[in-house]
């Protein structure tokens, strides 16, 4: 079974890497963008018998650092 598991950063924690990137869309002439936050996407290939509270499990304890980050779990068909 594929998973994606979605991690950003939350609401109010600094984006560093989102403000270079809001830079240099600036610098490149894209208008219009008022805010950039990045985050990252870690993909899982799991055995159909790994439940859904063990990938929850993994996001806790290594995937997200749930201090500062999100994270959202999608199954792939």
């Amino acid at each position: 079974m594929k998973v994606r598991v979605h991690v950003s950063l939350k609401n109010g924690v600094l984006d560093p890497q989102g403000r270079a990137i809001h830079h240099a869309l600036e610098g490149l002439g894209f208008d219009g963008v008022n805010d950039v936050r990045a985050g990252r996407l870690i993909e899982l290939d799991v055995a159909d018998s790994v439940s859904d509270e063990s990938i929850e499990d993994m996001c806790r304890k290594l995937l997200a650092n749930q201090v500062i980050e999100n994270f959202r779990i999608e199954k792939v068909a």
